[in-house]
């Protein structure tokens, strides 16, 4: 009998988690999972006497839904997800709709949007944030897709995700094909930005002022409190009291440090690559994970290379409170850089991307949630055409009031010899992106004499190149005008 609201593909933890999250919401759900002894598990276990049906092959899933049937697979990203869907095609009826709720890579989703359409179905890549708690709880939904799926998904989507205290849940339609996933590759940038420069706020207070995990729990709480009050931030402050049942010991100073990645990260920084969008401090927070991934190789390292003592004689205490400026000033660059790359994103593949309602999406359920992006919402209510977040009042203060100190504790952390990857290029960012002449003059000099380039006068108007024979052995053929 058909009869299920949604079927779901896939029961490791955020699956699991996402269906009982719409059962509790009103929804009947049916689910399998390739090992048959997971379904087993889960219906006789946190599923059991719920609105949930384990199914056992995919034909026995398909028979259950409601039509149009839909289907939301939480697989690997990659060949597993396109190995489902060939699987499911041959079960489905037109307009039936398959939606990969994984953290797939957008061309990945703007391919798959296009091969299920030919074929008479709909697709829809959504981004999923809030981890474990927030599937169970209620996350951060980032559809896009197929336009004339949303309505079939919307009642289901918008009340299983996370709600600001008004009551507005963190999910709107994002845009067409690649858009929910791209949304959601930025957001994992960004992430990736925010705990490097927590990290750096950390490493600083650690090793310059000498403070201890227990030390910092508080500072971490009270700067929960303001500006800075996040997720994050606050899962920081609670990592920090933790101490380890073995050795009784902080727990953090008993974890190697070497961090892992998933790839989002890269996908971001790559992707502002292909687009010719600066976006320094995502990279350099992949950078930095890379690095701390070559353990030995810095310990011997640090066996051969000097560098600075790390002494501090100043006021700890005000010193403390330069960093929170600094973290504050670095992420602003950092969501400002994100926004950038969605903006230029937008125009490339052609989606209407509304800016404030991703913030307003990120503001409740995701990893980067937090106080911070009310501001970015009414910074494009007020401006939907706002080109750079640094340009909008309340975040061109906020630098004003913030950067002397931002300067000052990178400025001593070169000093001291302490590396603030994040810190830096953020600040750099800033002082590019206010300059109003770069010494880029001489990169396309230099790219004219050697490769015979081409280059654009101060004194002419914009699009009519040069060619100079630099050396007079030279001839005056130049070389194709083009810009990767």
């Amino acid at each position: 009998m058909q009869e299920y609201d949604i079927g779901l593909i896939g029961l490791a933890v955020m699956g699991e988690n996402l269906v009982l999250n719409m059962e509790r919401n009103g929804f009947k759900v049916a689910v399998y999972n390739r090992t048959v002894k997971k379904v087993e598990d889960f219906v006789n276990g946190r599923a059991k006497g719920k609105h949930i049906k384990g199914c056992y092959t995919i034909e026995e899933l398909v028979a259950s839904l409601d039509r149009p049937r839909k289907i939301m697979l939480l697989v690997k990203a990659g060949k597993p997800v396109d190995e489902f869907i060939d699987v499911l095609i041959p079960h489905l009826d037109r307009g039936d709709l398959i939606i990969d709720g994984g953290n797939s890579h957008f061309p990945d989703s703007i391919r798959r949007t296009n091969y299920l359409e030919d074929k008479g179905f709909l697709f829809i890549g959504t981004g999923v944030s809030g981890g474990e708690e927030g599937a169970l709880n209620g996350p951060s939904i980032m559809p896009g897709g197929s336009e004339k799926a949303w309505p079939l998904v919307a009642n289901i989507f918008k009340s299983i995700a996370a709600k600001v205290a008004d009551g507005t849940p963190c999910c709107d339609w994002v845009g067409s094909n690649g858009a929910g996933h791209f949304v959601k590759m930025v957001h994992n940038g960004i992430e990736y930005g925010d705990m490097q420069m927590i990290s750096e706020a950390y490493w600083l207070m650690k090793n310059l002022l000498g403070l201890t995990p227990g030390d910092m729990q508080p500072i971490f709480s009270e700067w929960n409190k303001g500006e800075l009050d996040s997720y994050l931030i606050e899962i920081t402050a609670e990592i920090m009291g933790k101490m380890d049942d073995d050795t009784k010991n902080p727990l953090l100073e008993m974890i190697l440090d070497t961090a892992g990645q998933k790839g989002t990260g890269k996908w971001t920084s790559g992707t502002a690559l292909d687009l010719g969008v600066p976006a320094p401090t995502v990279a350099e927070a992949v950078f930095a994970r890379a690095i701390s991934a070559i353990k030995e190789e810095r310990v011997a390292a640090s066996k051969k290379l000097s560098g600075p003592s790390s002494a501090f004689s100043g006021d700890k205490k005000a010193f403390v409170e330069m960093i929170r400026k600094a973290l504050y000033a670095s992420k602003i660059c950092s969501y400002a850089q994100g926004y950038q790359l969605m903006r230029a994103a937008a125009q490339e593949y052609e989606w209407q991307l509304k800016f404030g309602q991703i913030a307003l999406m990120w503001r409740g359920g995701c990893i980067i949630r937090a106080q911070f992006l009310d501001k970015i919402k009414a910074a494009f209510d007020t401006n939907p055409d706002l080109t750079n977040l640094l340009l909008d009042p309340y975040f061109k203060r906020a630098i004003d009031e913030n950067q002397a100190s931002w300067r000052k504790v990178i400025g001593t952390a070169v000093e001291t010899g302490i590396p603030v990857p994040a810190f830096s290029s953020a600040l750099a960012y800033y002082d590019g992106y206010r300059s109003e002449k770069l010494p880029a003059n001489l990169l396309q000099a230099q790219r004219d004499y050697f490769g015979a380039h081409t280059y654009e006068r101060i004194d002419q108007p914009r699009g009519k190149f040069f060619h100079t024979n630099w050396t007079g052995r030279g001839g005056t053929t130049a070389s194709t005008t083009y810009n990767v």
